[in-house]
């Protein structure tokens, strides 16, 4: 029998398999002829939990009933509101895929949206009962933070080379980087044994302490110009100097990730196949809540990874922190939304609860903003984390020429210390036009502009 007869007993195409092997070792029993073999797989489609231990249709039976016990949803059942123009469809498709999840009961697309693995960088995706890893990310917990510094705005061109050497010296970047003398900080003492993974991976979290991965990673300075003032963020309107940093959860975090999400794929269904980059822990299971625990620690230790930071940096400095504001993206959350308890996926989507701060960024040429939520339960209470990117790294190197990208920003003012071609401001959507389209999703209170900027380079350094 081929798939299309098999189809017409009713069995499914995702075990289609199972049935083709059932009916050859049904073949080799003389009792069988071909209308005996197409009545026992009726009988099987109907009732398969009969035939479960069978020697020769318990493979068939088991993928029927995990087909029964795990819910289905039409792309008609769940709509996903898109926020912004300028999206790749091909970042659309992915977040219609990602509504096609079982458990998935809402979902969103932010305007910096663009392709990413599994779910859209900027995809927003609230389940019931589950969580999925790639949801979340391989950089666990990535996020922002921002440090109102106690130091005059002309003080950025009067100490120009000590803004410079504090990144120069108190910055790490790169791939599997650390510092020479490793950091210390709380979280390296909180339990790490709580997984394998984490216990495995305490000893490289301490000596990554305090550094920033690759890509997008950086740390700068800059001027916050503050429009008005918030409960949360209490600082008179004004100028100010301040440092923002971009980060996440390093090796530890791509660790966790890729422990949990290949746990998750040998376990997803086989009609989800397709779908194996969104592939789901039951939070009732030990690996589920192995992940959650793990996850959240990653939390923990990418707010550390900021906080040395921002230590190292305003120690070499002389300087005092007034303020700050950060945020996590790429994490989930247990959140009430539409009435349910849901697990909230945010890859690449700040947290805009009412009232809930946060910092946008844009790019290194381009303004960051202090954000005020506004709650919009379409959005499932997210933002965008950013600007969002237009073209692929690999055609970023081939169309920009990091060098005259460098010296064109420094005529404007802004010192790149070092970075990719693939980072320049030409591979972003323009943040005024993101922050445009979601107008009803935040509201910005202050606005920083880059001044002095480091990440990770590609060997273009800026001239000592």
């Amino acid at each position: 029998m081929n798939a299309r007869q098999l189809e017409k007993l009713g069995i499914p195409a995702f075990a289609v398999k199972p049935a083709i092997r059932a009916v050859q070792e049904l073949c080799r029993q003389p009792e069988f002829d071909r209308k005996a073999i197409q009545s026992r797989l009726r009988t099987v489609v109907e009732n398969p939990r009969l035939f479960l231990g069978d020697p020769i249709l318990n493979d068939l039976a088991r993928e029927l009933l995990e087909a029964e016990t795990t819910p289905t949803r039409s792309k008609s059942e769940l709509s996903c509101p898109i926020w912004g123009q300028q999206i790749d469809p091909s970042a659309i498709q992915q977040m219609h895929n990602a509504c096609q999840l079982p458990h998935a009961v809402a979902a969103a697309l932010m305007p910096d949206a663009h392709v990413g693995y599994g779910l859209p960088i900027g995809g927003v995706l609230a389940t019931e009962d589950v969580i999925v890893p790639w949801a979340v990310g391989v950089d666990i917990a990535c996020r922002m933070k921002l440090s109102v510094l106690d130091l005059p705005v002309d003080s950025l061109e009067r100490r120009f080379d000590d803004y410079r050497m504090a990144l120069e010296s108190r910055t790490r970047f790169g791939v599997g980087c650390t510092h020479e003398k490793p950091q210390d900080h709380p979280v390296l003492d909180k339990d790490w044994s709580i997984t394998r993974i984490t216990r495995e991976h305490h000893d490289r979290a301490r000596r990554q302490l305090g550094t920033s991965g690759s890509g997008n990673h950086f740390v700068e300075f800059g001027v916050l110009t503050v429009t008005e003032s918030d409960p949360g963020f209490d600082l008179p309107p004004g100028q100010y100097v301040a440092l923002m940093s971009h980060s996440g959860s390093r090796g530890p975090g791509a660790a966790v990730c890729s422990t949990y999400s290949n746990i998750a794929r040998q376990k997803l269904p086989k009609r989800f196949q397709h779908l194996d980059k969104l592939a789901w822990l039951e939070m009732s299971s030990a690996a589920g809540q192995e992940y959650w625990a793990a996850m959240n620690l990653m939390g923990h230790y990418a707010a550390a990874n900021h906080a040395v930071i921002h230590r190292l940096v305003t120690r070499h400095l002389g300087a005092d922190i007034l303020a700050g504001v950060e945020n996590h993206h790429n994490f989930a959350w247990q959140e009430t939304h539409q009435g349910k308890q849901v697990y909230v996926h945010r890859k690449g989507a700040t947290p805009a609860g009412k009232g809930v701060l946060g910092v946008i960024p844009g790019s290194m040429a381009d303004p960051a903003f202090i954000v005020r939520g506004l709650g919009n339960p379409q959005s499932l209470h997210s933002a965008a984390h950013g600007a969002g990117r237009v073209m692929s790294r690999t055609r970023a190197q081939q169309q920009f020429s990091f060098p005259a990208t460098r010296k064109l920003l420094a005529s404007r003012g802004i010192h790149v210390l070092s970075a990719g071609a693939d980072e320049v401001p030409g591979v972003y959507k323009n943040i005024e036009n993101v922050m445009a389209e979601q107008a009803d999703l935040v509201h910005p209170i202050a606005r920083f502009d880059p001044r002095i900027v480091k990440m990770c380079g590609d060997g273009s350094r800026a001239e000592d």
